[in-house]
């Protein structure tokens, strides 16, 4: 198969650059399951933009070096940041029901996030992300220059040197000529050959126990691109959403920021005995509320643990049930069919991994160390969000990168690509067992979730080093041996990002933003983000 442009991933990141660039290249698009399924669909917050005369760019870059520890890179920043409105202005074109409000400057209602200083989240009530993707999606769908590829999953990157090609050039770095990718229906493998590949995969919350991502956020594209020779950076910034739903049937429901932003307040539950009902936040930041996510997140880690809980509450019942209703539509429905009415109980809610704020290096063009390839979004690294992601920033990077990389790829001449060979499984025959990639997955998740959590030691961590190694050892034994299926692919992916997180977090001497250690809990006066080099590099 052919493109001009290969994409993984079909969250908002992959379609952006799908639609950018559809005009004058074949694009396809690789998603693991339907268009849907991704991360970006389960946003709920909104974009950060400055859209209103009373907020500025200075004020929503320093919020976001602030809430980044030190860590953002600021001409990355203020990059995003001054082309936040002509992104928003795009999302509009293409008819993306944000929700209005006719007092506005722009038309349309601003929320408030924690670690803003201004209203300056444009949303489409509660389920943004929702409102975004099937606007896109449509829009995908219907464009003739555009293959979509569902239920296909990503093995790994095809590279010249793989390949055992010599560089036209000498000195030339190797190449990415395209990728071999899995139909998960048939258990074939494809053989994808474009001049561009781009990585667009998302994060990889599914490497802990508890997250607040879909099934499909295991770094595959975080993982393909280490692989093949690139760089990674700052994989110990795991960003804990505070506020995810606390309940037996309720799978990994975050509920927004923006309760928060709207006048929520954490208390302690009636397990707490007499401090029960009481507020904690005041304890711990004189933001309370307000405060960055991992300030939050650390917190409520705290209580639970100091007080033996398994969950603190988020009330927001003290607002009009108008209002609850009105901008938290998704949530009001969702608690109340678990039987929670938030217009009169306190949510129950516990901290939970959902986003990761290292990845790929890239240039501010999407573009990774090996020539061809590109990463954006959740996947990429452009050092925008440092040490802790500021809320909503998150959506906005996906779009301005994925304009600039697809504005990058037309740049260049179109020169084809390579005979490319098809994968060979002649040596390989069917595993008798799966019990082993289960137990594989299932032991990673809970180490990972015990030892490099929210507030991390050195003994933890080198405990989860030498179980990481062993695991990666059975792992790539049985993909030499065994036919791939999914769960091995992604169990994969999974324990190489654990152990690029794991390194990273060794690697930091220190404290700082989402990376708290007990063991240095100092801050150091200078920030230095960390890089991993592959050792085949």
């Amino acid at each position: 198969m052919k493109f001009d442009v290969a994409i993984v991933g079909s969250g908002l990141a992959g379609l952006s650059v799908a639609l950018h660039l559809a005009e004058t290249r074949t694009v396809a698009i690789i998603s693991k399951r339907e268009l849907l399924d991704g991360a970006s669909n389960w946003a709920q917050g909104g974009i950060a933009a400055v859209l209103d005369s009373g907020d500025s760019h200075q004020q929503h870059i320093e919020d976001t070096l602030v809430a980044g520890g030190g860590l953002c890179d600021e001409s990355a920043t203020r990059y995003i940041v001054e082309h936040g409105r002509e992104a928003i202005e795009w999302l509009i074109e293409q008819g993306v029901p944000f929700t209005r409000d006719a007092t506005a400057e722009l038309g349309f209602h601003l929320t408030r996030e924690g670690g803003h200083s201004q209203r300056r989240i444009i949303h489409a009530a509660d389920a943004t992300g929702h409102a975004v993707q099937v606007t896109l999606e449509e829009k995908v769908r219907a464009h003739p220059n555009i293959t979509l590829f569902e239920h296909h999953c990503a093995i790994d990157l095809i590279t010249s040197d793989k390949l055992g090609m010599k560089p036209i050039q000498r000195n030339a770095q190797p190449h990415c000529h395209g990728l071999y990718v899995q139909d998960e229906r048939t258990g074939k493998v494809h053989t994808f050959a474009a001049e561009h590949t781009v990585l667009a995969t998302g994060g990889a919350g599914k490497v802990y126990l508890y997250t607040t991502n879909p099934d499909t956020a295991s770094g595959d594209g975080i993982a393909m691109a280490w692989r093949a020779g690139c760089r990674v950076s700052n994989m110990e910034f795991i960003q804990f959403h505070p506020t995810c739903l606390y309940h037996p049937y309720a799978k990994s429901f975050l509920i927004t920021e923006a309760i928060r932003g709207e006048g929520g307040l954490l208390k302690l539950p009636p397990e707490a005995g007499a401090a029960a009902g009481q507020r904690f936040m005041l304890a711990h930041d004189e933001r309370a509320e307000l405060a960055p996510r991992d300030v939050v997140a650390r917190a409520i880690d705290f209580e639970i643990k100091k007080r033996g809980l398994d969950y603190v509450h988020l009330d927001i019942s003290h607002k009009p049930a108008e209002f609850l209703i009105e901008h938290f539509p998704t949530i009001y429905a969702r608690c109340l069919e678990l039987g929670i009415d938030i217009t009169k109980q306190p949510i129950p809610i516990v901290p939970a991994a959902h986003y990761t704020c290292g990845g790929v290096v890239t240039d501010l063009a999407g573009r990774a160390d090996l020539p061809g390839l590109y990463a954006v979004g959740e996947t990429a690294c452009t050092g925008l969000h440092g040490a802790n992601r500021l809320a909503s920033n998150s959506l906005l990077e996906c779009i301005v990168i994925g304009r600039a990389c697809a504005q990058d790829i037309e740049s260049k001449e179109k020169l084809g690509t390579p005979y490319l060979p098809d994968w060979d499984e002649s040596r390989v025959s069917d595993a008798d067992e799966e019990v082993v990639i289960a137990h594989n997955w299932d032991e990673l998740r809970r180490f990972m979730w015990n030892y490099v959590g929210i507030v991390r030691t050195t003994k933890r961590l080198e405990r989860a080093q030498h179980r990481i190694a062993l695991l990666k050892e059975e792992i790539d034994e049985y993909y030499r041996n065994f036919r791939i299926t999914h769960d091995l692919l992604e169990l994969r992916n999974l324990v190489d990002v654990a152990s690029m997180i794991v390194n990273s977090a060794l690697s930091r001497r220190e404290s700082r933003g989402l990376h708290f250690s007990r063991d240095y809990p100092e801050t150091l006066p200078k920030a230095i983000a960390s890089v991993l080099t592959p050792p085949h590099r």
